[in-house]
């Protein structure tokens, strides 16, 4: 067992610290002060664009996606890159062109997309001139079974004609979204899993409304594109904009989110190292009872317990990119339901003491981490709530040790 790294990622990780500590690190208090400057724009900090031009200039682009069309990297050469990535969370994954939800609808697009929509629609997002949202989560059905969707995507000659409610659409605020892709139910009477489809809708079509932006816990992650609610009415798309066949947006969504919650955990790994970092620095400057913060022995038991819970987070996290790789998305399906449900939940209780070791100053916007706590908690509901991950893990190992 080989915990080194090959040459190609030693040599890529090198060059992405130096782009952090360079570029994205100094740019966190412009990007900070850039977003209070406009409280009422939904466009992400302008300092953004100058980060993906130095990103770009450096190689450091489309690193998630393998294959010709992206930097062929396996899962386990992007992984301890993601990682990194985490570390600036707001600013770092979006500069590489390698945020969500743009990087789970780009891997859509190339695995079922047809050659025109690629064409039309891939290309330019990979060339980060264009942003997009995946439009499935709704206000009035349980989302968390993806069968329930009620918004209606039916035929109508040579065109399909949407009408629903969607919400928390994440990057759909962004001024750059050019295009939805919609989940919305296109038969019935189908299959329980064949009754959806999905459907490409450019951001202007007539009849796509944005009703309102959406905050989590007051802020409005600009940085991610924002999260939105909106309705559409009549909204009319040529037949060409079906994704696959109709009937196949179950199975589509489900080989979409897969790799978008293994990115996830990549990058909230890093996030939780930043905030270990924090928590050591803070508790070593502050003294209350004669003495640093960092001698009390509570304050040791957490640092310590976060490191080990890192540790094994990553170590799950790198065995599951293995298997991604090795045996397939299907084969890797146990593990990834895994680390959808430790991951968060761990860099959460890390992020916690972090904000505990800071005391009030922790709550506040003088320092990342009241923000990075609602990041990581909307990830217990992001891809599916821990609940829905925990009951079919379960299922399947009630199956493997009562059935023969």
């Amino acid at each position: 067992m080989d915990f080194a790294f090959d040459a190609t990622t030693d040599e890529l990780r090198t060059r992405l610290l130096t782009f952090m500590a360079e570029h994205v690190y100094p740019a966190e208090p412009v990007a900070q002060r850039q977003v209070s400057d406009a409280p009422d724009s939904w466009s992400p900090p302008a300092v953004l664009a100058e980060l993906t031009t130095e990103a770009r200039r450096r190689g450091l682009w489309n690193l998630f996606l393998p294959g010709e069309l992206g930097a062929g990297l396996t899962n386990v050469q992007y992984a301890p890159l993601a990682e990194i990535t985490g570390r600036s969370i707001g600013l770092a994954p979006a500069a590489l062109n390698c945020a969500a939800p743009d990087t789970g609808n780009m891997e859509l697009l190339a695995e079922f997309g047809t050659p025109a929509q690629q064409q039309q629609w891939l290309d330019p997002l990979l060339d980060g001139t264009i942003r997009s949202a995946f439009a499935m989560t709704e206000p009035d059905v349980a989302s968390s079974d993806a069968t329930n969707i009620a918004t209606r995507i039916d035929r109508d000659g040579d065109d399909f004609v949407v009408n629903g409610r969607k919400w928390w659409i994440t990057g759909a605020m962004n001024p750059a979204c050019a295009v939805l892709i919609v989940m919305g139910k296109s038969d019935p009477d189908a299959a329980r899993h064949r009754q959806q489809s999905m459907v490409l809708v450019p951001r202007d079509t007539p009849g796509l409304q944005i009703t309102r932006g959406m905050t989590v816990f007051g802020y409005d992650d600009r940085d991610h594109g924002g999260h939105a609610e909106l309705e559409l009415h009549d909204v009319r798309v040529p037949a060409s904009h079906l994704i696959g066949g109709e009937g196949d947006g179950f199975a589509i969504a489900q080989a979409r989110l897969g790799p978008g919650r293994i990115h996830h955990c990549m990058r909230s790994i890093g996030l939780a190292e930043r905030a270990v970092e924090l928590m050591c620095l803070r508790t070593s400057e502050r003294v209350a009872f004669g003495k640093p913060l960092a001698d009390q022995g509570v304050v040791r038991d957490w640092i310590a317990e976060s490191r080990v819970r890192i540790e094994q987070l990553r170590l799950l996290v790198l065995k599951t990119a293995w298997l991604m790789d090795t045996v397939g998305n299907k084969g890797a399906r146990t593990e990834i339901q895994a680390i959808k449900i430790a991951t968060p939940a761990t860099v959460e209780w890390i992020v916690d003491k972090a904000i505990q070791s800071f005391g009030a100053a922790g709550l506040g916007q003088d320092h990342p981490l009241a923000r990075w706590f609602a990041g990581v908690r909307t990830l217990r509901l992001a891809d599916g709530p821990d609940e829905v991950h925990k009951s079919s893990l379960a299922r399947a190992e009630l199956k493997r040790h009562t059935q023969p």
